[in-house]
């Protein structure tokens, strides 16, 4: 019996968020790791999303608390929630949906792990 191999699309939204990698790397002097993550996603996420589509833990397994975060949740449409999944690769958090109908994987956002902390700097500058 043959493999599906589904088709993995980067969706606008991911795009913009791998922009905003780049920029982060950059700002950190760490230019050379962006050109390694793009590497690793040719050569190894892609590739490994098209074949095992289900490769990553389901997103609602560890469902948001926040108040925001479900809002968002409950404006997806039926089922959809279902099809949500998290692929951990190195440094990189990603959320994708693998849509079974069309066997095709969307990649929806991905982080830098440090990318995942507040901007207290930001919310709350010092006051003079």
């Amino acid at each position: 019996m043959a493999e599906d191999i589904y088709r993995v699309e980067l969706t606008a939204s991911f795009l913009e968020r791998l922009n905003a990698v780049e920029a982060f790397l950059s700002k950190a002097d760490a230019a050379f790791a962006f050109d390694a993550l793009l590497a690793e996603l040719r050569s190894t996420v892609i590739p490994n999303l098209a074949r095992f589509p289900r490769i990553g833990r389901r997103y609602l397994n560890n469902p948001p608390q926040s108040a925001e975060a479900l809002a968002q949740l409950a404006t997806l449409p039926e089922g959809s929630a279902n099809v949500l999944r998290e692929y951990l690769h190195g440094d990189y958090l990603m959320l994708y949906a693998a849509v079974e109908v069309n066997a095709t994987v969307y990649l929806l956002s991905i982080r830098h792990h440090r990318q995942l902390s507040f901007d207290f700097a930001r919310h709350w500058p010092a006051s003079t």
